[in-house]
């Protein structure tokens, strides 16, 4: 996926710096030529697969204005605010893959990942996954499923909209090979987030020992569904734990 960034002000060129070494993305800098924003991302909008437009949801619609044509050939695009509270997938979320585009951009500032599709918005279900390092995927997802079908009825891993973990396993083989596989995204948050909103039943010492957080799985899922209940309290198998929330809404 080749992707390109794009800042609207010079104010949002250290952020852009910072998601161009990240997600390996050309950082374009329309202030230091003649070309307005507007006209750069007109004339260089087909060139890239995805796009990170550092500006307001409201800029970016008018500039976007009259490029799309169809969303089997659009680019992703994703917005994001120049404080880094949200992503917004506004553009090719499922086929130009917006959608996993905001999760990259999400977990490289700590921002809230936005999708509003509906295969995504309808699932009720976030994991809370913590894993001992060198854990397989089969491993995890046999304490998932050991978990979904006891506790929460057959089938409703298809329910799942997320999985988050620590910023600790963000590159971890098995947990990135479990969402692949899966489809789901995975969202991370770094550790002092944790420490800061210990939502833990059963403090773990060895978890605080090695991160500082008294829990991953409960906190990681509660902090992704903040309007969420705890309905899978931590359970562990093999070296994974594994912990669940599901929205109150759709309760």
């Amino acid at each position: 996926m080749t992707l390109a960034v794009l800042p609207v002000r010079a104010e949002g060129q250290r952020l852009g710096e910072h998601l161009a070494r990240g997600l390996d993305a050309e950082l374009l800098r329309p202030w230091e030529g003649e070309t307005s924003p507007r006209e750069l991302l007109s004339v260089r909008f087909g060139q890239f697969s995805g796009w990170v437009l550092l500006m307001a949801s409201g800029i970016a619609s008018r500039f976007l204005s009259g490029l799309p044509e169809s969303k089997l050939r659009d680019p992703a695009v994703v917005v994001l605010d120049e404080g880094a509270r949200f992503a917004v997938s506004l553009l090719s979320g499922h086929e130009g893959g917006a959608n996993a585009l905001a999760y990259r951009v999400a977990n490289l500032t700590g921002a809230v990942p936005v999708v509003t599709t509906a295969t995504e918005a309808v699932k009720p279900l976030t994991l809370g996954i913590g894993c001992r390092k060198g854990v397989s995927a089969a491993t995890i997802e046999e304490a998932v499923t050991r978990v979904l079908p006891g506790r929460l009825g057959h089938g409703r891993l298809a329910e799942v909209r997320e999985v988050a973990t620590i910023d600790l396993k963000a590159n971890e083989p098995g947990l990135l090979e479990f969402c692949s596989a899966h489809g789901l995204p995975l969202r991370i948050f770094a550790a002092a987030d944790l420490q800061a909103r210990p939502f833990v039943n059963v403090p773990s010492g060895w978890v605080q020992s090695v991160t500082g957080a008294l829990g991953v799985c409960e906190p990681c899922a509660l902090l992704a569904s903040p309007r969420g209940r705890l309905i899978v309290p931590k359970t562990a198998h093999q070296g994974v734990t594994v912990a669940a929330v599901e929205d109150v809404w759709s309760a």
